[in-house]
């Protein structure tokens, strides 16, 4: 029998066997296990391999598919490009063809056109030619007639060049001489009078010829005009041929001659005017015309023909207008005795005016005198008219109540009228109506007047 020592031994070593068989177990299972892993992952690799294979096969069919199709669309394209050049080898020839063709015809109808074209042109050519020609012909004959007429009317406007020259210079000559220029004056003062309403031989007298008592000297001046008050207005007309020497002139040295020669005339001129004694003369003259009052006062005026005339005698002499204001004598033109005559129109109307004041009272007393008889006569009018519609209407009433009822009573009766009975007589009514007015001073107002009171109303009433 073994020994204790022996058989733990052998435990030992069984239990050691157990380690080791349970190791390799171990060991075992863990290989396996390894295995099984490195086979799961072979396998799936294998299926993404067979998965990939399978894709590629499908791509390999599609492409092969594309190839086809490819070859089969290059066959086709290579085909339709053999047929186009096929047609653009027939396109070429058939062009070669038809320009060579076009050239032909082209050229043909180009001599045709050319042809008929220089025969068109010849044609027109000569119809122009003969149109040319007969329009030439005309237009000198027209021509010919009008240089005629031209010629005419020259020699008629020679004529009448002629015949304005001269009256020209006589027209110059005339107004060039003293008193030719004083007798236009003469003729555009009268003129400017009348347009400023004054009357010949009433308010003014032209050529008013007078003579002193003392000297016996004939006095003309040109036109004396009787303002209210006893004031004369005398006016002399004054020229001088040195103002068309002068326009002559202008700009040359002979300017300041003529100049001066205006200037000494114009003054001769007015020494002569202020030792004129118009007043006795005038006075005379005015109280032998059967005018009323005694004359205050004599007022004379220089008459210049133009407003140039005045600027020129001032250029010419400067102290001309204050020589002339200090003897009392105003040197106007035709734009300073027009103020001057408007100033005496009104005078004159007014005086017209204060003179015939007492006969206007008188026709107004008149007026007024008609006024009152025709309203005598229109209030008796309205009396007779009152009377007559009051006495119609005492006929109408006695007429509707008594007369139509017992002729229609007879009617009944049957007496029968062959026009038959007219209806009731329309009755009208009279009523007066008298308005009680206040007599006294009245003013205007801007209110608008009250509607006039009606005196006599006619009411139209039905007749019982």
């Amino acid at each position: 029998m073994p020994s204790k020592g022996a058989e733990m031994e052998w435990v030992g070593f069984g239990v050691a066997g157990l380690f080791a068989v349970a190791a390799a177990a171990i060991v075992i299972l863990l290989t396996r296990a390894r295995l099984i892993g490195q086979v799961v992952a072979a396998e799936t690799r294998l299926a993404e391999a067979q998965r990939l294979a399978a894709g590629l096969t499908s791509e390999r069919d599609a492409a092969r598919l594309a190839e086809q199709r490819a070859t089969g669309e290059l066959a086709a394209a290579r085909q339709e490009l053999k047929g186009n050049a096929e047609r653009l080898a027939d396109f070429e020839r058939h062009k070669a063809e038809f320009l060579t063709f076009s050239k032909a015809a082209v050229l043909t109808v180009g001599q045709e056109l050319s042809s008929k074209l220089l025969e068109d042109h010849k044609r027109e050519n000569e119809a122009a030619k003969k149109e040319g020609e007969e329009k030439v012909k005309k237009a000198t004959e027209t021509l010919v007639k009008q240089l005629d007429l031209v010629a005419m009317t020259v020699a008629q406007l020679q004529g009448q060049v002629k015949s304005d020259g001269q009256r020209i210079e006589t027209v110059v000559r005339a107004l060039s001489n003293p008193s030719g220029a004083g007798q236009f004056g003469e003729i555009l003062l009268a003129n400017t009078l009348t347009s400023f309403g004054m009357v010949e031989d009433r308010d003014f007298k032209l050529q008013f010829t007078t003579t002193d008592a003392e000297t016996g000297q004939r006095r003309r001046p040109d036109a004396v005009i009787f303002l209210p008050g006893g004031t004369v207005l005398v006016i002399d007309c004054k020229a001088s041929k040195f103002l068309f020497d002068i326009a002559e002139a202008e700009g040359t040295a002979a300017e300041t001659g003529a100049y001066d020669s205006l200037a000494r005339t114009m003054n001769e001129h007015l020494a002569a005017l202020a030792g004129k004694d118009y007043r006795a003369a005038v006075v005379a003259a005015y109280r032998q015309g059967g005018f009323p009052g005694e004359i205050a006062r004599v007022i004379s005026i220089m008459y210049l023909p133009s407003e140039s005339a005045v600027e020129r005698l001032q250029k010419a002499d400067a102290n001309f207008m204050q020589r002339a204001a200090s003897l009392q004598i105003i040197p106007a033109g035709p734009a300073g005795l027009a103020c001057i005559l408007s100033f005496a129109s009104t005078e004159i109307g007014l005086s017209r005016q204060i003179e015939n004041r007492e006969r206007i009272v008188e026709v107004t007393q008149a007026l007024l005198d008609s006024i009152s008889i025709v309203l005598n006569h229109a209030l008796g009018l309205g009396r007779g008219i009152k009377t007559a519609a009051e006495g119609f209407e005492k006929l109408t009433k006695s007429v509707n109540r008594t007369l139509l009822p017992r002729a229609r009573r007879l009617a009944q009766l049957g007496v029968q009228s062959t026009k038959g009975l007219p209806a009731n007589l329309t009755a009208y009514q009279v009523m007066s109506t008298e308005s009680d007015l206040i007599e006294g001073e009245s003013e205007d107002v801007t209110e608008p007047e009250p509607a006039p009171p009606e005196i006599v109303t006619l009411v139209k009433q039905a007749g019982e």
